[in-house]
Formats: C-alpha cells, sequence, structure tokens
C-alpha cells in the first residue's frame, strides 16, 4: 500500500493549502458550513492532483529510469506496473470528481477551475512542458486555480492583491525550480525544455517575481478591505517574516537542491520553521 501513497505524491498535498486562503484571510475559517466546504474542496483537488502526478509518471517512466532520483519513483522503478497506475489513476479520478459533486452539485464556477486545472496538467504533460515560458506559466496556473476553486466554493471574493501576490510568489517558485533543474541534479537530460533557459535569464527573472509578491503581499495587507475583514492593520508586521522566508529559501534554491519548492520546505528545518511561524502569526493576527 505504501508504493501507491507514493505514487499518489501525498506530501505535496500541501500545496492545496491555497485553497484555504480565501476562508482564512476573510476571518471566517471558524465557520462549520465553510470550513467543511473547503475540506471537501481540498480533498477533491488533492485526488485530481494525484491522476496528474501518475499520469505524468507514466508517459515519463523511460527518461525517469535515467534520473539519479526520478528512477525511484513507482512506476519507474518498476515498483507499480503501468497497467496498475492506470487502473488506480482511474479510480482516483471518479473518486475526485464524485468529491468535487459533492460541494459543486449547483455552483459552476467550481467544476470550471476543476476541469481546468485537470485539462491544462494534461496539456502540460503531453507537450505543453516542452515549450519555454508556457510551461512555467502552465505550473503558475496550478495555484492560481487552486485559489479561484477557493474562492469559489466559498463564495469568498479574493483581494486583487491576494491574487497578484498569488501569481507573482508562484512565478518565483516555478522560475527557481527550472532554475536549478538545469545542472545539479542532472536534470538537463530528462527535460527537453531546459536547453531554451539561462541561469541569467531563471535569477533576474525569479528575484523579480519575488520583489514583486512581496510589494503586493505588503499592498493588500494593508488595503482597506484587508483591514475591514480582519479588523485590525497588523498583518503589515507578516511582511518582514515573508522577506525571511523568501531570502531564506532563495538560499537553498541557490544552492545543492533540485528547486521543487515541496522538497525544499521539508526538506530544510529553518524554512519549515519560518513557514509555519508565518503562517501561526498571520492565523494569530487575524483571529485572537
Amino acid at each position: 500500500m505504501k508504493k501507491y501513497f507514493k505514487l499518489m505524491r501525498v506530501k505535496h498535498y500541501i500545496k492545496n493549502v491555497i485553497i484555504m486562503l480565501p476562508l482564512i484571510f476573510s476571518g471566517k475559517f471558524f465557520d462549520i458550513s465553510l470550513l467543511w466546504r473547503t475540506l471537501v474542496g481540498v480533498i477533491a483537488f488533492s485526488l485530481v492532483s494525484s491522476v496528474i502526478y501518475i499520469i505524468n509518471d507514466i508517459r515519463d517512466a523511460e527518461s525517469d529510469r535515467k534520473h539519479p532520483t526520478k528512477c525511484k519513483r513507482p512506476v519507474a522503478s518498476g515498483e507499480v506496473s503501468v497497467k496498475s497506475a492506470r487502473v488506480f489513476a482511474l479510480v482516483l479520478f471518479v473518486a475526485s470528481l464524485i468529491v468535487n459533486y459533492y460541494i459543486n452539485r449547483n455552483a459552476w464556477a467550481g467544476w470550471v477551475f476543476f476541469a481546468l486545472y485537470f485539462m491544462l496538467n494534461i496539456a502540460y504533460s503531453l507537450g505543453l512542458k516542452n515549450i519555454p515560458i508556457v510551461d512555467v506559466a502552465i505550473l503558475v496556473s496550478g495555484f492560481l486555480l487552486r485559489l479561484l476553486f477557493g474562492s469559489a466554493i466559498t463564495g469568498i471574493e479574493i483581494s486583487k492583491w491576494l491574487y497578484l501576490t498569488v501569481i507573482s510568489l508562484s512565478f518565483y517558485l516555478g522560475l527557481g525550480k527550472r532554475r536549478n533543474e538545469g545542472g545539479k541534479q542532472a536534470d538537463g537530460n530528462t527535460r527537453k525544455v531546459l536547453k531554451f533557459y539561462n541561469y541569467n535569464f531563471l535569477d533576474k527573472n525569479m528575484y523579480m517575481c519575488m520583489a514583486l509578491a512581496i510589494a503586493f503581499y505588503s499592498l493588500w495587507s494593508v488595503d482597506n478591505v484587508t483591514v475591514y475583514r480582519v479588523g485590525s492593520s497588523n498583518l503589515i508586521w507578516t511582511v518582514p517574516l515573508l522577506i525571511l522566508v523568501c531570502m531564506k529559501y532563495s538560499s537553498i534554491v541557490e544552492g545543492n537542491s533540485d528547486g521543487d519548492p515541496v522538497e525544499v520546505v521539508f526538506q530544510n528545518k529553518m524554512l519549515l520553521g519560518l513557514v509555519v511561524l508565518f503562517g501561526l502569526t498571520t492565523m494569530g493576527i487575524i483571529y485572537l
């Protein structure tokens, strides 16, 4: 059973916390009805994201076998057969549709964002991942669609500054991932799109997006709508924490890392601690 959890990439479910941001930042986190809908939405998105990971693993199995770390993935290593992986992906996909229907049976917006996420990632797997800039844009769209999905299932409007913050931060993470895939982990032999990138281009744009994310977050924290919803202007004090998180993340990405955001965060205790501190401080300001 462990091999199937590994195939699902359960660790990457942490990305779906973005679905909860509209609820958290609205000051309604303890509204049982909205919290339940959000949690069910997280489950639906987690299941469909696992389907995408499995499809990618099946398609990339041959090239993954040549990679020093990806060769350990269940399909590439032969731990799970292609046939079993396909059946498992189908089961997860049906389950994701059932769970999503539970919260979106009378709402079309949630289905639109859910379907867009699935179709864009299938297109990514089928070939768009080999087109420079487009590949990163699709990675970014995954984070943005999670945010929009969270807004759709709760009926909570997203601040324009929060929208821009998520986009900028996602580009920062995506470009950072491509930066390190290009060399230190021998990914240049398995990911075709990397030949179109160079460190100078990725560095400049990565740090531009980081600066934009911090600026947009700062503007969100002092926006009149945010202050009204939160009942306080103290979120501005979380900006230095966000800067520290970004600086620490950047130092790791520039080191011996493959740039995968989930792996980077969970493998560095100091960064994980800073992320947790940022989250707890933000929640404390909003709800205490």
